[in-house]
């Protein structure tokens, strides 16, 4: 009886309610998807609403067998999202600060920066610093935000003495050219190897003297390895090939500097391509951390054998030999390393300059790579051909690359909150696996459609979706 009371407008407004109470289910949705990365009804269905149906099973010695098995996978995962020191990092007073000049942008985030800051307390820092007032001096200095203000404690470190420390920090932020930055350093290299080689006198005669030597030691291979890009910067590239592999041979133990990266860019600019394959063979292992640099140059080697002859229809036809298929693996190795290279590298997209830090099988990673290595891809023919054809096989090796890998261990998750901390605002980061619109935003749009559809039938049609109700009623019935 009160069924059969209802009037076309109840259904109007009870439809339209329906639409709009959806409605402002989907834009809160697609708010949060958006700001988070997840679904808010998802999230709160696995967290709170599930372990009330009993869908969590507490079970300790289940939970505990998990977590051994998971043990190796959550450590690789913790030390692939450290943040590590780009090696190939430009010099800011005579590279980012021009940039900043002629485009009135920052190339560098304050995140960044601040990560330099503290590298350098550590490299370039000791407790006895104290004890020496030009040493003291470059100690407040590093700390200090304003960059003149650097600049005005390294000058006033140098009126006391010969500073190497002092100088790295002018080679660094007040040469507006490469070619006085090296003069710069040169002059550092000066002061720095006199202070290592008296601190190397007495590094045994206690932990303070041991303190300073380590401190003496970075600094004099910071400096060895910057003089080297600075001649690889003005066109001496032998030279900074010579210098690197010295300096490699002469503290083979410092390898949180990365020189062998410096040295395989440097190298293929040479087109010594036996000599990238020695240097390979040696950092190329399964127990050193990968980057995106040994992968991908070991990809270009094996694409150099093939790509010059390389044709996808000919390919398709008679299937890859033995070296296109070395060379494939290669590729596919790499892509699955760092996904956000190839459109880089196939200029798909623009590049900006790299950060100082950069995040392992991140965009950062990827903009780093691609800025130095862009023009060995190039010189070598077919190459690019080869890669664009071929890497976005890759992708369905690995469905679901969060949850599981193929030579390496599962995509860390943490890679698009990193690089938008290390890469600048103007930048739009490259995010890998692209997130797919989770399965409650999609019901609650097809719902708000649904019912907005029946509202507007209700209006316009009145009579004849109340015969349709009444048919409903009836069958129910």
């Amino acid at each position: 009886m009160f069924l059969n009371t209802l009037t076309p407008k109840f259904y109007v407004a009870l439809t339209g309610t329906s639409s709009l109470i959806s409605g402002l289910i989907l834009i809160f949705e697609w708010w949060y998807f958006r700001k988070y990365g997840t679904s808010f009804i998802e999230q709160v269905s696995v967290s709170h609403l599930r372990p009330l149906l009993g869908g969590v099973d507490n079970n300790s010695s289940n939970n505990s067998n998990s977590s051994n098995g998971d043990s190796d996978s959550n450590r690789q995962s913790v030390s692939e999202c450290k943040v590590w020191r780009n090696p190939l990092n430009l010099f800011r007073g005579a590279e980012y600060n021009r940039y900043t000049w002629v485009t009135g942008r920052e190339p560098l985030t304050y995140y960044d920066m601040n990560l330099s800051a503290q590298d350098h307390q550590t490299f370039f820092t000791c407790d006895s610093d104290h004890l020496r007032p030009a040493d003291a001096i470059m100690q407040k200095a590093w700390r200090e935000r304003n960059p003149q203000a650097r600049i005005s404690a390294a000058h006033e470190a140098l009126e006391i003495n010969e500073c190497a420390t002092a100088y790295i920090l002018l080679a660094e932020e007040e040469a507006t050219t490469i070619a006085e930055a090296e003069k710069l350093f040169k002059q550092a290299l000066k002061a720095g190897d006199g202070c290592y080689r008296r601190s190397q006198q007495l590094q045994h005669h206690g932990s303070q003297y041991e303190a300073q030597h380590r401190r003496d030691t970075n600094v004099l291979v910071y400096i060895k390895r910057r003089l080297a890009m600075c001649a690889r910067r003005l066109g001496r590239t032998r030279e900074a090939v010579k210098m690197m592999r010295d300096l490699m041979k002469e503290f083979p133990l410092l390898s949180m500097f990365n020189i062998h990266e410096n040295l395989l860019e440097a190298l293929l600019e040479l087109q010594a391509y036996a000599d990238v394959q020695a240097v390979l063979a040696k950092y190329d292992d399964i127990s050193l951390p990968k980057s995106a640099t040994i992968c991908y140059t070991a990809a270009l080697l094996k694409a150099r054998a093939v790509s010059d002859k390389f044709s996808p229809e000919a390919a398709s036809r008679r299937g890859l030999s033995t070296a296109e298929m070395n060379a494939v693996e290669a590729i596919h190795r790499a892509v699955e390393f760092n996904p956000h290279v190839p459109k880089y590298l196939l200029e798909m997209k623009s590049l900006i300059l790299p950060p100082e830090h950069i995040l392992k099988r991140g965009d950062s990673e990827a903009i780093a790579y691609a800025f130095f290595h862009l023009a060995h891809w190039k010189r070598v023919e077919g190459a690019l051909n080869l890669l664009h054809c071929t890497w976005e096989g890759t992708f369905r090796m690995i469905p679901y690359p969060l949850e599981k890998g193929h030579l390496f261990y599962p995509y860390p998750i943490c890679t698009e909150t990193a690089d938008r901390e290390l890469l600048p605002s103007f930048h739009e980061v490259s995010v890998y696996p692209k997130k797919e619109l989770p399965f409650f935003i999609l019901f609650t749009a097809g719902l708000c459609s649904f019912t907005a559809m029946l509202a507007l039938l209700t209006h316009q049609f009145p009579e004849l979706m109340g015969v349709f109700a009444k048919a409903g009623r009836c069958l129910e019935s």
